[in-house]
Order: C-alpha cells, then sequence, then structure tokens
C-alpha cells in the first residue's frame, strides 16, 4: 500500500485535515516527509487502526468560547501583527520595547524617560523568578498611593516604573556594564534600556549589542498578542475597575500556565534534551511526556509564526556560531520530517534564553515583563469601557 496524503489521511478518518495535524502533535498519529518534500505522508496501516478504533474522543461542550471584544490596540493580520495599525515585525527591527510600550498605552511614538525608574522594593532570597515577579507587583502597589487613580495619563506614567521594578526583581546581576548598554539601532543612543537591564539579570554570559538587541525584540514582540486568555483575564478584572497592580497580578494567573507563558520552559527543555540526546530521541520523549511537540505549531498562524520566524533572524545575525542554533536547526528539520508545524515564539525565545545561557525559566520571566506591557494598555482601554459589561451566563451541564 502506498503511503496516504493528509487528505487522504483525513478522508479515511472523516476528519478535516487540521484536525489530523492536531493528532499529529498529539502523537496519536505520526507521519514523516519524503526527501525534498514538504508534503507529510501517513502510514496507511496506522490509520487505517485509528478507523477502526474510532477517532480519540471529543468533550460534547464546544472546545472555546467564541466572542469578540473591540480593540484599537493589537490586531493578528495575515502573516504579521499590528500594533496601533503598526507592524509589530518591524517595530522589533527599529524600536526600543520602552517606545512600542509607550504607543501601546498612548498613542504616541516618543519616550521622553526610556530609563524607567524601579520602585525601592525588598524581597525575600531565595525565591524563583516567578515568585519574585508576583511579590515585586505586590510590593509595588504597596507602595503608591495613586494606586486607584485610573486616569489613562496616571496609568501610563506609572507603568514603566511597575516594569522596571519587576525586572530589578529578577535573580541578581551578571554583568553590571549591561545596564550600561545602549541600542546601536541608528538612534541616538538609549542607556539603561530594560533589555540590558533584563540581560544583566538573566544572562551567563557577557552581552553583546546584537545578542541584546535581541532580548529587545524579543520584548517588542511579545508586548501584546490580540486577546490571549491572560490578556482577557487582565480585561475583566480592569472592567471591574481593579487597579492596574491588580490588573497585572491577574494577568500572571494565566500566564503562569504551561500552555501560555511558561511554554518556553518546556521548549527550553527540549533543546536541553537534544544536546544529549540528538533531536529524534528528545522529540520523542517530548510527545510521550506532553503529547505535543513543544515549540511547535500556532492556531492562529498555520503558515508558522511569523515572531519565531523574526526573532530567530535576530539571534543568527547576532551570533551565527552558536551551537545552540546549530542544534536548533536540526531539532526544526526533525519534526518537520515528521510534521507540517512550523517553530513558535516559544521555541524562539528558548533559542534566545539558551544561547544566552540564561536559566530555564527565563523565558518566562522575559514573556511576563513584556507582556506587561499589554496587560496596562488593555486596562487603559477597558477602564473607557461601560464597567462590569462581562457577565456570563451559565447552562446546566447535562
Amino acid at each position: 500500500m502506498h503511503a496516504l496524503s493528509a487528505g487522504e489521511t483525513a478522508a479515511r478518518l472523516g476528519v478535516k485535515v487540521d484536525t489530523v495535524y492536531a493528532y499529529v502533535s498529539r502523537g496519536t498519529l505520526h507521519s514523516w516527509r519524503e526527501p525534498g518534500s514538504r508534503t507529510s505522508r501517513f502510514d496507511p496501516e496506522e490509520v487505517e487502526r485509528l478507523a477502526r478504533r474510532g477517532r480519540p474522543r471529543r468533550a460534547t461542550r464546544p472546545p472555546a468560547l467564541d466572542f469578540t471584544i473591540q480593540t484599537s490596540l493589537t490586531a493578528i493580520v495575515d502573516d504579521d501583527v499590528l500594533y496601533r495599525g503598526e507592524s509589530a515585525i518591524r517595530l522589533a527591527d527599529k524600536a526600543t520595547f520602552e517606545e512600542v510600550a509607550r504607543l501601546l498605552w498612548t498613542g504616541e511614538h516618543d519616550e521622553p524617560s526610556a530609563n524607567w525608574k524601579a520602585a525601592p522594593v525588598v524581597l525575600p532570597e531565595p525565591s524563583a523568578n516567578r515568585d519574585r515577579l508576583r511579590m515585586a507587583v505586590v510590593l509595588a502597589s504597596a507602595a503608591d498611593p495613586f494606586r486607584s487613580d485610573l486616569t489613562a495619563r496616571s496609568v501610563a506614567e506609572r507603568a514603566g516604573s511597575l516594569i522596571a521594578t519587576m525586572t530589578e526583581a529578577l535573580g541578581s546581576s551578571v554583568d553590571s556594564r549591561t545596564a550600561r548598554l545602549h541600542l546601536d539601532d541608528g538612534h541616538p543612543p538609549r542607556r539603561g534600556t530594560i533589555a540590558g537591564r533584563l540581560w544583566g539579570r538573566l544572562a551567563g554570559i557577557s552581552p553583546t549589542q546584537g545578542l541584546v538587541a535581541s532580548l529587545n525584540a524579543a520584548l517588542v514582540l511579545l508586548a501584546d498578542h490580540e486577546l490571549a486568555v491572560s490578556t482577557l483575564a487582565a480585561r475583566v478584572a480592569a472592567s471591574a475597575r481593579a487597579d492596574p497592580y491588580a490588573v497585572v497580578l491577574t494577568g500572571l494567573g494565566p500566564l503562569s500556565g504551561p500552555l501560555h507563558g511558561g511554554a518556553s520552559r518546556y521548549a527550553y527543555q527540549l533543546l536541553q534534551t537534544a544536546f544529549e540526546t540528538g533531536p529524534e530521541p528528545a522529540i520523542a520523549q517530548a510527545m510521550e511526556i506532553h503529547q505535543r511537540v513543544p515549540g511547535f505549531g500556532h492556531p492562529l498562524y498555520p503558515l508558522g509564526d511569523p515572531r519565531a520566524r523574526v526573532l530567530l533572524e535576530h539571534i543568527r545575525a547576532a551570533s551565527p556560531d552558536d551551537p545552540v542554533l546549530a542544534l536548533a536547526e536540526r531539532v526544526i528539520s526533525a519534526v518537520h520530517m515528521r510534521t507540517d508545524l512550523e517553530p513558535n515564539v516559544d521555541m524562539a525565545l528558548a533559542v534566545l534564553t539558551l544561547a544566552a545561557r540564561m536559566p530555564e525559566d527565563a523565558g518566562e520571566a522575559i514573556f511576563t515583563i513584556a507582556r506587561t506591557a499589554g496587560w496596562i494598555a488593555h486596562a487603559i482601554e477597558e477602564y473607557g469601557e461601560q464597567p462590569l459589561r462581562f457577565r456570563a451566563r451559565a447552562v446546566a451541564a447535562r
């Protein structure tokens, strides 16, 4: 019997082609690619066994709640993410994270004070970075007597300080010179950027302009992403007129999950294992543990996550000879041989953090710092809407 195409496999199973690839990502079905081809092939005997057994059970409830919220902040259009109508892909090449945050908060391009000042908070030692971020938000809130001022100008003015406080709460400084490193992007030097300060807190190697610029690009690309689950939670809190600190704490809940902000940790572990065993065994192990390949595939980008592509290009330009990059390419190639899945931004973030010799939880910390800018922007926007507009109704379970 000849190998089946994805279309033939879908027809035999009575499902859509997208469902076939979902089976592959969960390890229910296996695929491969013939040399020189990007078309997935499937074992007819395995497909037949699955067809006779019946498709994997699905819940009778819908997989997701489907509703829309009007926003002027972020839109996913074709192969790009737009921040207030501007390409996040292009902004990652030319703007600092601080400038992009201000664009999201105010709609303005300028950032009059790039060197955001952190609030003086004291955290217990030792603490995991995830916990340090949460405690930093709580302590910064307690130190702010005007946290209940929800006017757009006031929230935007204090947001930079909150992000700086969260940044300074991470780990311990590796190289104090990093905070003085400016981004060489054709603009006048901007020192003390969040990217440079994050590098000093998390990286295990000396900084270079290119790698710090790659970290800045990661922050820009992760600043917002439409209505991800953490952003929706943040908007619900803002709808109840929670203060900005409480909004950020609300967003931190969903973000900490392994399917959201914590996803880069599993991609990092995949790469670490691949260093020891090679790509194929590492991928097989990851699929057995997670029922998917961490760092690959995204429901909003069937042709590939553009944020991953841009961030990997930045890293490749900054450190082309790093063995982490060569390993990542081997892992990506091995995944392509079995599926049509492309790397997502979590994989690119794992490559960056591993190349910078950061700890495996660094990706989540970077994601959190970046997305805080988006949560604040959505809070500002939500404060201008009718309060308590998110009131779902329950339906009795059958």
